[in-house]
């Protein structure tokens, strides 16, 4: 896995830091941010098409909207690594 460091949050404290990368490879984009509450998560699952809570195996998580543009770049990035 070669992954790719796009940018992250521009408000960070160097602490708690939502980040993007890109895995061009696998072709995934791999977003770090933070938990919701259990009333979002509550409020997510409750208004997906899902059946049931989301597993263990996967995370719902917050990113700010300031973040857009190197979400953006991850897809654009993605986008390129399909026509490879």
């Amino acid at each position: 896995m070669a992954v790719e460091f796009v940018g992250i949050d521009p408000s960070t404290d160097r602490d708690h830091c939502p980040t993007v990368w890109v895995d061009a490879e696998a072709q995934e984009i791999l977003l770090q941010g933070w938990k919701p509450s259990p009333e979002t998560q509550a409020e997510c699952e409750g208004s997906s098409p899902a059946n049931g809570s989301v597993p263990d195996s996967e995370a719902i998580v917050r990113i700010p909207a300031r973040m857009i543009p190197m979400i953006r770049e991850a897809c654009d990035a993605v986008e390129r690594a399909q026509l490879r």
